[in-house]
C-alpha cells in the first residue's frame, strides 16, 4: 500500500482520494493473479491511465501497460475497469463514482503481463475480411479519376469506419470466450464498412469469408460490444446490416 501526492500542480478544487487496484500478473512466472493496492489523490480531470503512470513512476516501475497518444485516438490502453472494459485515457476517476478503481487486462485476449495483452488474434482476423477497397483494375486507365460519392453513400459506411481497434469489443463479447475461432465483432463490423461502401468491388469475396460457422452466424447478437465501443461504431448494428446482405435483403 503505497499514497502519492496530488497529480496537479495547481488544485483548483479540493482533491480526493481512491484506491487503484492494479493486477499484476506474469505468465511466465505466476500461477494466479493478484491485486496491489495504492491510495492516491485526484482531481476531477484525472484519469484512470495517468492514475496509473503515476503509481509506475513513483511505486512500482514493473507495471505493464500499454499506452500511446493518450486522446482515445490510437486505441492502445485498453482494459477493464470496474469490470467493464474501457479506454484508460478516456476514463475519469471522477466518473467512476467509486472509491476503489479496479483495474485488470482486457478478457479473451492473451495476457503478455499486468494489463498488456497480445493483440495478434484481432489483428489476423481485421487482415482476414480484406479491410480496404478492392477494384476490378482494368478498369483503371489514366483517364481514371478519383471515386466520388454521395452524402448518401457516405452515410452508409462511415460510422464504422471510425473503429481504432482497440480491441474492447472483443474483450465484451461472450462469444469470443467461448470460441477460440470465431472471428469477432471488431472484424465483422470492419467487413460492412467496405461491403457497404459504393467505391468497392469486394463484397462477394468477404460474404463467403464469413459464412462460416466461426464467422457471422456464430454471433447471438448479445449487443454488449456496441455496449463499451468508444467511438460509436455500434458493431452489433453493423453485423446485423452486414446479414442482411448475407440473406439477400441488401444489395
Amino acid at each position: 500500500m503505497g499514497q502519492i501526492p496530488s497529480m496537479a500542480e495547481e488544485n483548483m478544487t479540493p482533491s480526493q482520494s481512491i484506491t487503484l487496484r492494479i493486477a499484476k500478473y506474469n505468465p511466465e512466472h505466476d500461477s494466479a493473479k493478484k491485486f496491489m493496492d495504492f491510495t492516491i489523490t485526484y482531481e476531477r480531470w484525472t484519469t484512470v491511465l495517468e492514475a496509473i503512470l503515476e503509481v509506475k513512476k513513483h511505486f512500482d516501475h514493473s507495471i505493464a501497460v500499454r499506452y500511446s497518444c493518450r486522446q482515445a485516438t490510437c486505441g492502445s490502453c485498453g482494459m477493464i475497469i470496474n469490470g467493464k472494459p474501457r479506454l484508460a485515457c478516456f476514463t475519469k476517476i471522477s466518473e467512476l463514482n467509486s472509491n476503489v478503481i479496479t483495474v485488470e487486462p482486457m478478457n479473451n485476449f492473451p495476457i503478455i503481463r499486468d494489463l498488456a495483452v497480445k493483440f495478434e488474434r484481432l489483428f489476423d482476423t481485421h487482415h482476414k475480411v480484406k479491410p480496404y477497397l478492392i477494384h476490378d483494375d482494368t478498369e483503371i486507365t489514366s483517364d481514371t479519376k478519383e471515386f466520388l460519392q454521395s452524402p448518401e453513400e457516405l452515410e452508409q459506411y462511415i460510422q464504422f469506419s471510425n473503429c481504432i481497434k482497440c480491441g474492447l469489443c472483443n474483450s465484451a463479447c461472450p462469444t469470443m470466450a467461448t470460441d477460440s475461432s470465431f472471428v469477432g465483432p471488431q472484424a465483422l463490423a470492419q467487413a460492412y464498412r467496405y461491403v457497404a461502401d459504393s467505391r468497392d468491388k469486394g463484397k462477394d469475396q468477404r460474404l463467403k469469408i464469413i459464412d462460416d460457422s466461426h464467422g457471422i452466424w456464430r454471433c447471438h447478437f448479445a449487443g454488449s460490444c456496441s455496449q463499451v465501443c468508444p467511438k460509436g461504431v455500434d458493431p452489433a448494428m453493423g453485423i446485423q446490416l452486414l446479414r442482411g446482405y448475407m440473406l439477400g435483403f441488401r444489395s
